[in-house]
């Protein structure tokens, strides 16, 4: 796997070539009247795109497993390639696992099991999944990928100069920002404050929430490129909701994913910040299995208050709490102008509003797919706001960043499994 910032540049390059390729000849048929088959050329885009992503593993396929989760935002094509990465990205070989064994124990795979599968049984961005025994228990042992932290700093040195030329910002603006999500991606590649993050939180949880299982770790078997737990079978979350399962028991499934987020978020304030479908298993007793929490965030308690006060239609209702709220997450600031100020108040209460509905609704029915479409034109409109562009400065507290990603990622959750669920109103 290249980690070096010229050889990953390099990769993505020969991506965007075949892309370019792809485009003319799209183009050269229509011209002789071959079609105009956009289906077709979305496949092979994204095929390009997919396979140079796979390669180069680390961030690039972080992001293709996060924009899978939004059914909106990428071409079918696209979403079906990139959804490959949450569970099912093509494995580097065994002899390079051999070697992470060996300078992280001094030991090859088979000195501390009884067997362990050549091949892995599942990949995703920052590791991959191999299958082992040992005195007749079964385990799933997760092996990071060689140089992946490596990686990762090329990638955000290449990423940063392109987002802040895009955006219109400046360095200092998104210093946070970039600090915030640098720091939970390298965390993701330390497995030793995985396996500790994965200990604790489990069993804070475990017997707080219905319907839910968590594999037990063992430190033992684990350091800071391996970490090892019980093997547990079950359905992806995304095979699960495309099956033939009762609706009823979807919703019972969908209601123990919502209840673990809210009891993370509100009860422990430290949660699982990466809900896509391939960290949830479905047992065959229909009970939730949560994996990898190699990427958490915790809320410092006066955040916490900052942020949920928007959930309370008092503070909506009233303009003056509702700004002030606003000043307080650093949205507003003092050298906005009127009209800036009226934009952003405009676009936060209409922003508040659709996102705090399932809280304000008490029982929710995600099956409405007009509702996760609504809130994706919201940001598209926000987006393409020319008076918003123009607003040089960035919003907003960076402990917001991993949040609204939680949240975003669990209301894409519930439509993936058209759940109606208790929401349980606003905490």
């Amino acid at each position: 796997m290249p980690s070096g910032k010229a050889s990953r540049i390099a990769a993505l390059a020969g991506a965007g070539a075949k892309v370019g390729v792809n485009y003319l000849k799209h183009y050269g048929r229509r011209a002789v009247g071959g079609g105009n088959d956009r289906t077709a050329l979305d496949e092979a885009n994204a095929g390009a795109v997919y396979d140079t992503f796979s390669r180069l593993k680390g961030g690039p396929l972080k992001l293709a497993q996060m924009l899978s989760i939004d059914r909106n935002m990428l071409p079918e094509a696209f979403r079906t390639q990139f959804a490959q990465a949450q569970y099912s990205a093509p494995p580097l070989s065994y002899p390079l696992v051999v070697r992470t064994f060996q300078r992280e124990f001094a030991k090859a795979p088979l000195d501390l099991f009884d067997t362990f599968s050549q091949f892995a049984k599942h990949g995703a961005s920052i590791g991959q999944v191999h299958e082992a025994t040992k005195g007749g228990q079964t385990f799933a042992v997760k092996v990071q990928y060689p140089g992946v932290a490596d990686s990762l700093h090329s990638d955000l040195a290449v990423v940063k100069p392109v987002a802040l030329q895009m955006l219109g910002l400046s360095d200092l603006d998104v210093e946070p920002y970039f600090q915030e999500v640098k720091k939970r991606l390298l965390e993701e590649t330390d497995y030793s404050l995985e396996l500790e993050r994965s200990i604790h939180l489990s069993r804070a949880t475990q017997g707080k929430v219905e319907g839910l299982r968590f594999p037990t770790y063992y430190p033992e078997l684990s350091n800071r490129r391996v970490l090892t737990m019980d093997w547990i079978d079950g359905r992806p979350l995304d095979r699960f909701a495309s099956g033939e399962s009762d609706q009823e028991v979807k919703n019972r499934v969908a209601q123990a994913i919502w209840d673990f987020y809210q009891f993370q978020i509100h009860e422990l304030k430290q949660f699982h910040a990466d809900p896509h479908p391939g960290n949830f298993l479905v047992d065959e007793n229909n009970e939730v299995v949560v994996l990898d929490f190699g990427c958490t965030k915790e809320l410092d308690p006066d955040f916490h208050r900052d942020y949920f006060r928007f959930l309370d239609l008092e503070v909506l209702n009233d303009p003056v709490q509702f700004e002030a709220g606003l000043r307080q997450l650093q949205v507003l600031s003092d050298a906005d102008s009127p009209r800036e100020r009226a934009l952003i108040l405009e676009g936060a209460e209409r922003g508040a509003r659709l996102l705090g509905r399932p809280f304000h609704e008490g029982s929710f029915d995600f099956s409405d797919e007009s509702y996760m479409a609504g809130i994706f034109e919201m940001g598209e409109e926000q987006r393409k706001n020319s008076e918003l562009k123009q607003m040089k400065t960035a919003r907003g507290s960076a402990d917001s960043i991993y949040l609204n990603r939680a949240y975003f990622g669990l209301y894409s959750l519930m439509g993936l499994l058209k759940a109606k669920i208790q929401t349980h109103g606003v905490s």
